[in-house]
């Protein structure tokens, strides 16, 4: 093999290396903008392009602001309207405004800041009071960026 074909051979091994990098793989799974692994909920591949329910980005949440909330006891199904509460707050809710939810012996609210922008991804600080029926509020703050897939991923 002379210097030329040589050359020819490498060039045709390098197409072929980066063009093998482009595909893709059934099932892969999808990072966040942190780097971290997005779980799938209910048969949803992160993946895909739309979810098949809420319940996807209730997960992705990662427990939202309850987990900052030390002591504070909820049900699965208090846990759940909590968070679709942090989610419908962030996604849509106007700067200032409470997104209400009510539990067994307790409610709470979601109250969003205006959305700001790191880099090309959208955020919002907000506050979640819980209040527990005849207790004092708890009360967690953060914030939350937006992924493009259209989950929320809080900040710590």
């Amino acid at each position: 093999m002379n210097g030329t074909q040589f050359a020819k051979a490498g060039l045709i091994v390098a197409m072929a290396l980066s063009l093998s990098a482009c595909g893709t793989t059934s099932g892969s799974t999808r990072l966040d903008d942190t780097g971290n692994r997005i779980a799938a909920a209910n048969g949803y591949d992160a993946g895909d392009e739309s979810p098949a329910d809420s319940s996807y980005y209730i997960r992705a949440l990662r427990g939202g602001l309850l987990m900052r909330m030390a002591g504070l006891k909820l049900s699965t199904s208090d846990k759940t309207r909590a968070l679709e509460a942090e989610y419908k707050a962030l996604e849509s809710a106007p700067s200032g405004q409470s997104v209400v939810w009510d539990g067994s012996g307790l409610r709470g609210q979601v109250t969003v800041a205006v959305p700001y922008q790191v880099g090309s991804q959208n955020c919002r600080q907000y506050t979640h009071t819980v209040t527990p029926n005849g207790g004092q509020p708890v009360v967690a703050r953060g914030a939350a960026c937006r992924n493009p897939n259209g989950s929320w991923t809080p900040l710590a």
